[in-house]
């Protein structure tokens, strides 16, 4: 007898007399579900290797005579669910049928454990539909389940369910894959639990793209909807379930309001001229800041988080793998009351510091890394901050610290770059990262040389990922005093419009207030500005 026969009807058993319960399949052969007649195919023979188990290895059921949550007796017949007793305790006993006959049984205790004897099929139920003509099959969680979904569809349309609960129901998807695929679409409808959720999701992922549709359901399940005659909310269920599609893919239909609604700037800047090169700081991003040794990378971020403290009343998170914190809290104190505080010989009143820092001692979270520079640990940091503490703007000095052990830099940079800009949009934030730049050719950055590109530590990863590329520019050794005390800040790369691509602009540094304010001049566009 092949394991390909399939369904046909149900007809009258010859030797019972019941009017549907023998099961007729496309081979010839037949089985009555209520006293076990069968009838062989034509050259049916028993391969003895897959022989059944004999009926005296299984427990002898009863039909149920009654309903039993909201499940009819005609129901429990049509599937061949029975009672019975087991260790001397009356149980509900799910069937597993090939060839008419039972080759496995799942057996369910009033405290719900189960035991099973013989082998369950991959499904339970595939063999009462067979490959039908259906262009839907519901997959349930468990068996009262599928039974109570067959029950408000008159007992007509296919319904299966997994026979080991949802820790196991991608695993029998994949053993049913080729079933499965015989119907234009599978609707999965499992518990409304979160096992029941990731579940759906696994077996979806199983199946051939399209043909899945996940049911949410209005309660717990579709028996417990059952039992609240609640019918037509499970088969609204089944009608509106939709598509499955893998996280990430997204209708255009979807986000025409989204679209619609006008731009609108980001957090503004230290200085308005930055804010209008670049409409303001958006969640979502990360922006790299370059420069030489010594040019005032660490300065310009300490204003932009004071900036962002005291001008935008916004939570930051400071990551400096190369500054102690009690250092850097006296730095945006400092920009903040005008004073130099982190300066030995500066002249300064205590206690002005003192409250300055308790006024934004709550705004303000700082890694104190203690030697720890690995980017797992900085991620996962950044994570934490985001979710205890709301914060959405990070600075992070510097990047080329957390690539230092790496054998391969450029590869690691890339990974973790991509990895940055991915923290970005799933957490909605913004992170300002510094970079170090190598030594070029000629004249150095800290004389004054012109910052490009591929100076950048992991250029190549930094321009493929960040959405700006800022460098910065001083000469220490200027003879002019106020030359060497003024940052041209260039824009190299600006993802978001490409307008600011090339633009400058001017900071000159106030010896005796710290404070870093622009400096107009002539516009310093150097031709290599990009379109849009």
């Amino acid at each position: 007898m092949s394991d390909e026969s399939n369904f046909i009807q149900h007809e009258p058993c010859p030797e019972c007399g019941s009017k549907d319960n023998l099961a007729r399949y496309d081979d010839g052969h037949g089985y009555c579900f209520g006293c076990g007649h069968h009838e062989k195919a034509e050259g049916e023979t028993v391969n003895q290797s897959e022989s059944p188990k004999p009926a005296s290895d299984f427990i002898k059921g009863e039909r149920v005579t009654r309903s039993i949550r909201g499940i009819t007796p005609e129901t429990f017949r049509f599937w061949n669910y029975e009672t019975g007793e087991y260790k001397g305790e009356p149980v509900h006993l799910a069937n597993h049928f090939r060839f008419g006959r039972v080759v496995g049984q799942k057996i369910r205790t009033r405290s719900k454990t189960f035991a099973v004897r013989g082998k369950l099929e991959p499904l339970y139920g595939m063999w009462i539909w067979g490959n039908t003509n259906a262009k839907r099959v519901v997959v349930t969680e468990g068996e009262l389940d599928a039974l109570s979904v067959s029950q408000v569809q008159n007992n007509r349309w296919p319904v299966v369910s997994v026979p080991n609960g949802a820790t196991a129901a991608a695993k029998a998807f994949a053993a049913a894959s080729d079933w499965l695929s015989g119907f234009s679409e599978v609707v999965i409808m499992f518990d409304t639990d979160d096992a029941g959720a990731q579940a759906a999701i696994e077996c979806a992922k199983v199946l051939p793209p399209g043909k899945a549709k996940i049911a949410t359901l209005p309660g717990k399940d579709p028996n417990a909807l059952l039992v609240e005659g609640r019918e037509e909310e499970i088969l609204s269920a089944m009608w509106n379930a939709e598509s499955f599609r893998p996280d990430g893919i997204v209708q255009l239909s979807e986000v025409i309001d989204d679209a619609l609604k006008p731009p609108e700037y980001g957090v503004s800047l230290a200085w308005p001229v930055f804010t209008d090169l670049t409409f303001g700081k958006r969640t979502g991003e990360w922006w790299c800041f370059g420069a030489g040794v010594g040019v005032g990378k660490t300065d310009v971020f300490t204003q932009m988080m004071a900036h962002d403290i005291a001008g935008n009343n916004l939570k930051i998170g400071g990551i400096f793998l190369e500054q102690p914190v009690a250092e850097t809290a006296k730095r945006l104190a400092g920009k903040i009351d005008q004073k130099l505080y982190h300066i030995p010989d500066a002249d300064y009143d205590p206690e002005e510091l003192r409250a300055t820092l308790n006024v934004i001692s709550d705004k303000v979270y700082l890694y104190n890394h203690f030697g720890s520079q690995d980017w797992e640990t900085i991620k996962e940091l950044i994570r934490h901050m985001r979710h205890a503490y709301d914060i959405r703007f990070f600075y992070l000095d510097h990047l080329t610290a957390l690539a230092s052990h790496a054998q391969d830099e450029r590869r690691y940079l890339d990974g973790l770059c991509a990895d940055l800009s991915s923290l970005c949009q799933e957490l909605d934030i913004h992170v300002d990262v510094i970079s170090h730049l190598s030594t070029p050719q000629g004249e150095a950055h800290e004389e004054g040389a012109r910052v490009k590109e591929k100076h950048f530590t992991g250029s190549r990863a930094i321009a493929r990922w960040a959405h700006y590329m800022i460098g910065l520019e001083r000469d220490k050794q200027a003879e002019s005093p106020e030359d060497r005390h003024c940052t041209t800040i260039r824009l190299l790369k600006d993802r978001y419009t490409g307008r600011a691509t090339g633009k400058t602009f001017v900071l000159k540094y106030d010896q005796d207030t710290g404070q870093l304010s622009h400096k107009p001049t002539d516009d310093l566009d150097d031709n290599e500005e990009i379109p849009f």
